[in-house]
């Protein structure tokens, strides 16, 4: 593994969570370095996932088929973390999938140790708890502007929380993301100044 992407996992989860010296050693020994084409499904429906990823480069979407129809879930970029997380921790079928949007360069880590450094290492599980809440805040944020949010407001959400995002992400994932038809998407990038 270059020292570069042990440095950005390393400064991602100290900025919530110090570790001690052993403790990120230890937890660094099980990452090894990754790299896909685009449009390659990390993970399907019906799998259960086997690693937590961390983005180096690159793009990916989490994303729920239904026949034709496509709902992008979420979408990961450097330097953050990427996988089915439910179907990681759980270890049951994902009910997603997981693809690259673009060529991507990851770290990933098997499930066997991300459980086994949890149980031996206090930091790692406090890492992970934190940031389990700080996803489960997300995600009812995203609920509440899902429901309740007008398009414009969806959009103008996005590109504050996100501003770089129109320009990683192929604009129809957005509009998915957001739960808009392309059409209205389209208008609101011609109309909407932030």
């Amino acid at each position: 593994m270059e020292e570069a992407h042990a440095q950005a996992l390393k400064k991602t989860i100290f900025a919530l969570q110090p570790l001690a010296e052993n403790e990120w050693e230890s937890f660094l020994e099980g990452w090894q370095t990754v790299s896909y084409k685009r449009k390659t499904i990390l993970t399907a429906t019906g799998e259960t996932e086997k690693y937590l990823y961390f983005v180096v480069d690159g793009v990916q979407r989490g994303f729920y088929a239904n026949g034709e129809k496509e709902v992008t879930i979420v979408f990961s970029y450097p330097y953050s973390f990427s996988g089915i997380i439910d179907s990681f921790l759980l270890q049951q079928p994902s009910k997603y999938f997981l693809e690259t949007l673009t060529t991507s360069t990851l770290l990933r880590a098997p499930y066997g140790h991300i459980e086994k450094q949890m149980e031996t290492c206090l930091g790692i599980e406090r890492y992970v708890r934190k940031s389990l809440s700080f996803i489960v805040s997300g995600i009812l944020e995203r609920q509440i502007e899902l429901s309740c949010f007008s398009a414009e407001e969806k959009f103008r959400t996005l590109l504050k929380r996100s501003p770089h995002i129109l320009q990683i992400v192929p604009h129809k994932y957005l509009a998915s993301y957001l739960g808009l038809d392309p059409t209205t998407f389209s208008k609101l990038m011609a109309t909407v100044r932030i």
